[in-house]
């Protein structure tokens, strides 16, 4: 069996028993440190003047050799990293995300149009949809995404990543925030430092929105606020307030809803930060 793979083999048989983050060495000065695991975010650093593609595609890199990337959901195939180091050397490396399983949430008794938007709304959904992924599709150079990452708000966790909701017996798409059950007026700061690209007061579906760039694609969205303490423009620091929590939107109770995307992709905030 050739050395590649002996390295994925290794790689499979030490991601799919941890449940945790952790790192992993590779030669010539390479580390990824996450849990490859669906939802999974990676956080690599190579050598100054580096250079990184994903299954092909380039890699921004700061000048440090920091990087980061997100997986899927439903991703189950092997994820191919390429390195170019400053000598001009090459190296591969071979991960396959981790299967989870996923909650089911059944939430019954909601009003209709909580469960069906009425028609005369569809078009500002729609205004909506693209003012969020115009936010989400920014990609830049900021190095929020390289800092050690606290929880937005102090409460019990009452909804995960991935889990699907079925409202009123209709299966609807995944969750993919993780829910802080907390009083409204509750602060809410920054995970880590960055840009904020979108401050709306009232979504229809998310009430009080709020999105910071992390850099690099990472991207935090904060939604049924209550108040919001930043505007369109502003440089947060980790910690600083940005918000407090609501029940706008089409909340079902006083709760933050927090979720982190890398660029189109969809991962869990929780393994951002360390567990409840």
């Amino acid at each position: 069996m050739s050395k590649l793979k002996h390295i994925a083999l290794a790689l499979v048989a030490v991601f799919s028993v941890s449940t945790h983050p952790v790192s992993v060495a590779q030669a010539q000065s390479s580390t990824l440190t996450g849990d490859v695991v669906q939802g999974g975010i990676i956080r690599g650093k190579l050598p100054p003047q580096s250079q990184v593609w994903l299954n092909g595609q380039a890699l921004p890199i700061t000048s440090s050799g920091e990087f980061i990337f997100g997986i899927a959901k439903d991703a189950n195939e092997p994820i191919t990293l390429s390195y170019q180091y400053p000598n001009g050397n090459r190296d591969t490396q071979i991960i396959t995300p981790r299967v989870r399983e996923f909650q089911i949430q059944r939430i019954n008794g909601l009003p209709s149009e909580q469960v069906t938007p009425p028609q005369d709304v569809l078009e500002r959904i729609r205004e909506e949809a693209m003012l969020a992924k115009s936010a989400r599709d920014r990609i830049s150079p900021l190095i929020g995404f390289t800092e050690a990452f606290i929880w937005p708000a102090d409460g019990p966790i009452t909804g995960v990543y991935g889990s699907q909701r079925i409202l009123n017996g209709e299966p609807r798409a995944p969750h993919w925030g993780v829910d802080v059950a907390a009083p409204v007026g509750t602060p809410v700061v920054a995970p880590a430092s960055g840009e904020v690209v979108l401050a709306h007061q009232d979504m229809y579906f998310s009430g009080g929105t709020l999105f910071i760039d992390h850099g690099h694609g990472l991207m935090s969205a904060f939604l049924h606020l209550d108040s919001l303490s930043v505007e369109v423009g502003t440089q947060v620091q980790k910690g600083q307030l940005i918000a407090t929590v609501g029940q706008s939107g089409r909340a079902t109770g006083p709760h933050l809803d927090w979720r982190v995307s890398w660029r189109d992709i969809r991962v869990d905030a929780q393994l951002l930060v360390p567990p409840r």
